[in-house]
């Protein structure tokens, strides 16, 4: 989202800007041993919104443009057990499980019926071998201790950010992840919105993993500054993960299909799709269908070199609402062509 030059952020681009992020598009080669054409996007910058991401070539209504994998994911409190803890895809009868202060890793019969595993809320599930491995790193750690204390003053306070905070910790501690990962992320500072007991939050996380056998060395970087940090930056990146179910060809059927029913299972962090910025009236627009990989498809005709920027927001609010959601949540005024004229 809306972010700040960084040497930091050349280094990444080179290195992993398109690991993660498989782009995909409607260009498809004649022989099926031809080199596959260049993705159809870059980041650049823009004039007055910090890096963005371009079209190199036409993209037309419709096209995938690409798809990318969450650097960071947490289910919603309500959906524990009820999804998959690494991609959020919602559980069927066959998942890996890991119960509260076990070390080890069971495949659940695929005739226990899904309700059967929904026990504490510290349990995690997986829907396949495949998350059950990438999600070791963080689970390694988790399963170390209970966070039902940490789960429920979340829940009494509407909190959903620091549960992502929690999981990047873990990740840190594992080796999984580094501290500053996601620093090429902005704002390293924000404001807006930033909840009132957040002091008393990072409190209550450093003392869950001090009550551990955790060494101290390891937590190191767990200082106020870093959460105040990483707080900032998952609150300005986050994306709520909605799952549409089938997959929608018709991107109008997609839209109505995420907001006809309860389809919000956590939330996650992106590397490539933050670098998305808002438009209230967007060109491109990002999806969810079964899990969390993220498919950013096109609403409308994009020409080479043009701005692809997704609505942050639900864009059918009126302008006002539109306004102090945008400042609250993100921190900016919208000045996007559908905002000067007030619609």
């Amino acid at each position: 989202m809306m972010m700040k030059s960084s040497n930091r952020f050349w280094v990444w681009l080179q290195r992993c800007s398109f690991s993660r992020c498989r782009c995909n598009h409607a260009y498809s080669s004649s022989s099926s041993h031809s080199e596959a054409p260049p993705p159809p996007i870059r980041v650049g910058f823009t004039e007055d919104a910090g890096r963005g991401v371009f079209a190199t070539r036409e993209i037309r209504t419709g096209d995938l443009i690409h798809t990318a994998d969450p650097f960071l994911t947490h289910p919603s409190l309500e959906a524990l057990g009820k999804v998959c803890c690494s991609c959020l895809g919602r559980l069927k009868e066959v998942k890996y499980h890991w119960p509260t202060f076990s070390s080890s890793l069971r495949l659940e019969n695929s005739r226990t019926s899904a309700d059967a595993l929904r026990g504490s809320q510290n349990d995690v599930s997986f829907c396949s071998s495949e998350c059950a491995n990438q999600g070791k790193g963080f689970y390694e750690i988790e399963k170390t201790m209970d966070w039902s204390l940490y789960h429920d003053h979340c829940r009494v306070k509407g909190l959903k950010y620091p549960l992502l905070v929690k999981r990047f910790a873990c990740m840190v501690i594992s080796g999984m992840a580094s501290a500053d990962n996601l620093d090429i992320l902005q704002p390293a500072n924000f404001s807006h919105g930033m909840p009132s007991t957040w002091e008393d939050d990072f409190e209550l996380l450093l003392q869950n993993f001090k009550n551990t056998n955790i060494d101290p060395c390891q937590l190191t970087f767990l200082t106020k500054e870093w959460y105040a940090g990483i707080l900032a930056r998952i609150r300005a990146n986050v994306f709520r993960i909605e799952l549409i179910g089938g997959y929608h060809t018709d991107l109008l059927a997609a839209a109505s299909a995420s907001i006809s029913v309860e389809t919000t299972v956590g939330s996650a962090v992106y590397m490539l799709p933050s670098m998305y910025n808002h438009d209230c009236d967007p060109n491109a627009h990002i999806l969810w269908i079964e899990n969390a990989k993220a498919r950013l498809k096109a609403l409308r005709n994009i020409e080479p070199g043009e701005e692809l920027r997704i609505c942050y927001i639900d864009a059918s609010m009126d302008y006002e609402a539109r306004q102090s959601l945008l400042y609250q949540g993100f921190g900016f005024r919208c000045q996007c062509l559908r905002c000067k004229y007030k619609d």
